[in-house]
């Protein structure tokens, strides 16, 4: 039942809580004396049909005594059976009637009994809301009153140490007390809201949530032609491809990547769950959310320069810290880390190699995700799957995501084996669909998750499984897995309005190019070349681009030369690199779960940002 909210200083009318059930009673009572007429009238309806029906029948009956040829007599009987089942229908009909007045009219008891409860609570609510009201008023005014006696107190001491101009600014003096006591009592505190809360600690300044940016630019629409450029691309590595910005999107991969914190939550409430199997559910689902950007989104990322660095960061609204630097150029690989105050960290490197192969391109992420919990100092990793992009050259796009994901929880050896079903248009299955089955270390299933990358991830408890029947032209067995009613995992976030002239952004990629104050030089917030696309200039992009990308070339050679003749004799032997380029926020080293040689986060980077010192950093832009 809705509560009106009340108001004792005005003079608006309120209908009265008796009249207000009284008058839905009244309406439930005018519904059964309806239904009993509309029944009665069915009834009248039954007697008419028997009636003539019986007359019918006795007629028929008349002529089936005629002696009358074959032919007829079958007729004449075939019409005696149906108007004898037409009767037969016709009853059932009333009667069903007549058991529907019954019922309803046995609930609409009870409908007057709830109606009259609830009627009862409103008025007891609305009564001490009433109380409480006067109570508050009579204390404001309590409250009022001690403050006014305790100021007379005191204008009576003043006068009496200055005699004269105390007597002469009595009244003033009380004015100003009051006036100022109410705009701010001294003794009421009001808790302040959720978001203006800081994550560092209590006792700074509380500052409101930044308001992020809910929409960019409208796509401008060029023409190209296509085929003109790719068709001498086929065969050769993406990246080593020059492309015009008329094929990216206004981000770079650095920001893209950044992207798979859209659904950060799942995380945290894997960091809540107390068994590792239901935690692997969480991680595994949210290795799934991050493809539910990639469904729309056909344009391609800026390529980082090296060097080039991108932070997220998100303590404040989501608990979190991300950073992303593109840690090398060819083959081009991003490192990435992010550090939460609710329990967990993720770090990656991936490493793209695609193809053009024609008719589609196929993206190739290569390296390992780490997801790890402080708490229960669970180690999960777990790898990309490819990456399709049908109909460059005719067509309109679209992507597909298939293969096969193992999320491995190294600290347990629970395992969960997810498969991504490309897309066919002769399977009978959903499109995009995702399944999975989590088990233990010793091959036991707990739960199955089953969706689609696009669009939700469920999972259900496995209770029983067993071998069912064959499982295609292998010979192999199917396994049957009896499982509790699914729940609800995740589900993608509804684009923004308007999204399909904004490049379908979701929500968190309209704001990652958005400008922000104090980060570092080299963040891709401040690449020219992105941010003339973003306002549409794409002709200045272009020219903006061929120069980023020439002066990333002469610094690649000047390294290359300082490293030669830094190189001895015995080293050119061994064959080491001639690009001595380092890593700024991030070193080289092997992993120790994975065994990889990958870059990890050595530190440093929040700590500059707080001093404002970013003189390291190289000079890209």
């Amino acid at each position: 039942m809705c509560i009106q909210p009340l108001n004792y200083d005005s003079g608006d009318d309120f209908p009265a809580p008796r009249e207000v059930a009284g008058s839905q009673i009244s309406e439930v009572q005018s519904a059964m004396r309806t239904l009993g007429s509309k029944v009665e009238d069915l009834s009248t309806c039954n007697d008419l049909i028997s009636k003539h029906g019986s007359a019918l029948q006795r007629s028929l009956s008349e002529l089936d005594s005629l002696r009358l040829t074959g032919e007829a007599g079958e007729k004449i009987r075939q019409v005696t059976e149906r108007a004898t089942l037409f009767r037969i229908t016709s009853n059932a009909m009333i009667n069903a009637c007549r058991e529907f007045l019954t019922l309803a009219q046995t609930h609409s008891k009870r409908w007057q009994k709830a109606l009259q409860a609830e009627r009862e609570q409103r008025v007891r609510l609305e009564e001490t809301l009433e109380q409480l009201a006067k109570q508050h008023n009579h204390l404001e005014r309590a409250f009022r009153g001690a403050a006014q006696a305790n100021t007379s107190a005191d204008n009576k001491g003043d006068t009496g140490s200055t005699p004269g101009k105390g007597e002469a600014s009595d009244e003033d003096d009380d004015n100003e007390f009051f006036d100022a006591m109410e705009e701010a009592p001294e003794f009421i505190t009001v808790p302040a809201e959720p978001h203006f809360h800081k994550w560092e600690s209590s006792s700074q300044d509380l500052v409101p949530l930044k308001k992020r940016r809910t929409r960019i630019p409208d796509k401008p629409n060029y023409s190209l032609n296509l085929w003109s450029i790719m068709k001498n691309c086929i065969g050769k590595e993406l990246s080593k491809i020059p492309m015009p910005v008329n094929f990216n999107e206004p981000i770079s991969m650095l920001q893209r990547l950044s992207e798979d914190l859209e659904y950060h939550e799942l995380l945290d409430k894997a960091a809540k769950c107390h068994s590792s199997l239901e935690q692997m559910c969480y991680v595994a689902a949210f290795s799934v959310s991050s493809y539910s950007t990639t469904v729309h989104r056909t344009g391609k990322p800026f390529n980082p320069l090296l060097g080039e660095t991108f932070e997220l960061d998100r303590r404040r609204e989501s608990g979190y810290r991300s950073l992303c630097e593109q840690v090398s150029h060819h083959p081009p690989a991003a490192a990435h880390h992010v550090i939460s105050e609710r329990g967990w960290t993720l770090r990656q490197e991936i490493t793209v190699a695609s193809k053009f192969r024609g008719k589609y391109l196929s993206i190739m992420p290569l390296g390992t995700i780490h997801a790890i919990f402080e708490k229960s100092n669970n180690h999960y990793t777990w790898k990309k799957v490819n990456t399709t992009v049908h109909n460059i050259i005719v067509g309109k796009l679209w992507i597909d995501q298939s293969g096969e994901i193992d999320v491995v929880n190294h600290t347990t050896g629970d395992r969960c084996h997810l498969k991504f079903a490309p897309y066919s248009y002769f399977s009978r299955d959903v499109a995009r669909k995702v399944t999975g089955v989590v088990m233990d270390k010793d091959g036991k299933a707990h739960y199955v998750l089953s969706g689609t990358w696009d669009e939700k991830m469920e999972f259900s408890r496995v209770m029983q499984s067993s071998r069912g029947g064959e499982n295609g032209t292998e010979g192999k067995q199917k396994t049957v897995y009896q499982t509790l009613k699914a729940r609800e995992v995740w589900r993608r976030n509804p684009l923004p309005e308007g999204a399909e002239s904004m490049y379908y952004f979701t929500t968190l990629a309209l704001t990652l190019n958005e400008p922000e104050e104090g980060v570092a030089p080299t963040d891709s917030r401040l690449r020219p070349d992105q941010r003339l696309m973003e306002a549409g200039r794409w002709d200045e992009a272009n020219a903006e681009k061929q120069r980023l990308e020439e002066k990333q070339r002469s610094a690649r050679r000047e390294r290359e030369r300082e490293a030669a003749s830094q190189r001895t004799s015995s080293q050119t032997e061994e064959g080491v690199s001639h690009d001595n380029y380092q890593a700024r926020w991030f070193e080289h080293c092997e992993d120790r779960v994975s065994g990889e040689q990958v870059h990890i986060y050595k530190g440093g980077y929040w700590e500059t940002k707080d001093r404002g010192n970013w003189e390291g950093c190289p000079d890209i832009f």
